[in-house]
């Protein structure tokens, strides 16, 4: 009987669902009927104490999970008192913010003082949404997860905008680099952050800005992980697509070549290549990451 319960009836982002989860589920959902499932996703969450590293309850991961367990069905969950909205499908794109464009051309040396700025949840992150969404040739994406919003700038004007997320959870070129097991990555990959965006304004031509800022962003970047979510990064990460760039600001900033993607996504079903292979770049961000990364 024993075995039955302990049985695994799904993966759902790295945690493992027994029968006896779905058991404790289902008594949760008889015991409040009328719940709606996002308050029930809330109760369950506090009852198994899952929770992001900043304290909130991870309630959203867990509606995925109850849902996919409703799917397959190991619950019955009650039905939905509102059509959920897609936010993912239905944001609205930035609205565009004018910004002077004004070409900045000069020795770095001239530039003058420049001003770090964490924008997140502060009154220039419309400004910072707008120009990636104008300016980067990826457009602006809401990060998910933990992430941070930074820009520098000289005087008013912005010179550079960095977008940093949470690290994805496979990569394998990070991982053989890194040499974790799968135990030791589910553990810690938290303290790996992901530089998804990094923008010089089309106008700045400013030789060796791009390196110069990228290296003093990522000195900085465990305390300012620190401030927002209570613990630092130790490890950097992100792609550049060779098709497009070479990658020359992060080769000098000392980031290595860990490998190249496999050119599937992260939602691959095929097992066959269908988007341009990435080279996989990486930086240390103290001196024994590895050792950090790698503790059980």
């Amino acid at each position: 009987m024993q075995t039955q319960t302990l049985t695994t009836l799904l993966k759902y982002r790295g945690r493992e669902v027994t029968a006896s989860d779905a058991q404790f589920i289902r008594e949760l959902i008889a015991k409040h009927p009328g719940t709606s499932r996002w308050r029930l996703s809330v109760m369950l969450c506090e009852e198994w104490n899952w929770r992001q590293t900043n304290g909130a309850t991870r309630d959203m991961v867990c509606r995925g999970l109850m849902l996919a367990l409703h799917r397959a069905g190991h619950i019955e969950l009650p039905a939905p008192k509102a059509s959920p909205v897609n936010r993912l499908v239905q944001r609205v794109r930035p609205e565009s913010i004018e910004v002077d464009t004004t070409p900045i051309e000069m020795p770095l040396a001239q530039l003058g003082r420049l001003v770090f700025r964490q924008v997140r949840r502060q009154p220039d992150e419309p400004l910072f949404n707008a120009m990636m969404e104008q300016y980067h040739y990826l457009k602006y994406t809401q990060p998910v997860g933990e992430h941070l919003k930074c820009m520098f700038y000289a005087g008013e004007r912005p010179v550079a905008l960095f977008a940093w997320s949470s690290a994805p959870r496979h990569l394998g070129a990070r991982d053989r680099y890194l040499g974790w097991s799968q135990a030791q990555r589910k553990a810690n990959i938290r303290y790996v952050a992901y530089n998804t965006r990094y923008l010089i304004p089309p106008w700045v031509r400013v030789p060796h800005l791009a390196s110069h800022l990228l290296g003093r962003m990522t000195r900085m970047l465990s305390d300012e992980w620190q401030k927002v979510y209570g613990h630092g990064v130790f490890f950097a990460e992100t792609f550049v697509d060779p098709t497009i760039h070479r990658g020359t600001c992060y080769r000098a900033a000392n980031w290595v070549m860990m490998g190249m993607t496999t050119g599937r996504g992260k939602a691959d079903q095929t097992g066959r290549a269908n988007r341009t292979l990435k080279e996989v770049l990486g930086l240390a961000l103290t001196p024994d990451f590895r050792e950090r990364l790698v503790a059980a």
